[in-house]
């Protein structure tokens, strides 16, 4: 069987793309690689975290120059994504987003040692951050 290398892109959808972008580059401090009205990527890692605005790929869309063509995909209701930090930063993280006045709403103590702290974005979506531990690949 063709192996897979891992997860390349991680989408959120959004109702207010100026609202989410606000959240996760002055909350979660990312940097947007590219962005339009309709979208907004960034790099976390090894990995892309791209927010969609919710009904704008609803079409195929037809890239420049012949490149090719992307189907419609869309999504909807409150999702859940984890994002890996040092075991070191947990703390700061927690300081962090009370700061942004960002509730917690669950902990979790793993049993092989990782800890894991959940949030909300603006649109409801669950973001988690987890200390390594969790998984055999983190």
């Amino acid at each position: 069987m063709p192996r897979l290398n891992g997860v390349i892109e991680t989408i959120l959808y959004t109702a207010d793309m100026a609202r989410a972008r606000a959240f996760f580059e002055q909350v979660m401090g990312l940097t947007a690689h590219v962005a339009d009205h309709r979208f907004t990527a960034y790099p976390v890692g090894t990995s892309m975290l791209l927010l969609f605005a919710q009904g704008e790929t609803l079409e195929t869309v037809e890239l420049p120059d012949g490149m090719g063509t992307i189907p419609p995909h869309d999504g909807g209701g409150r999702q859940h994504i984890a994002l890996a930090i040092p075991e070191d930063e947990l703390a700061a993280w927690e300081v962090h987003l009370a700061a942004h006045e960002v509730a917690i709403e669950g902990r979790t103590h793993w049993p092989k040692g990782a800890e894991s702290l959940y949030f909300r974005d603006p649109d409801g979506h669950l973001l988690e951050i987890v200390t390594p531990g969790i998984w055999p690949n983190h």
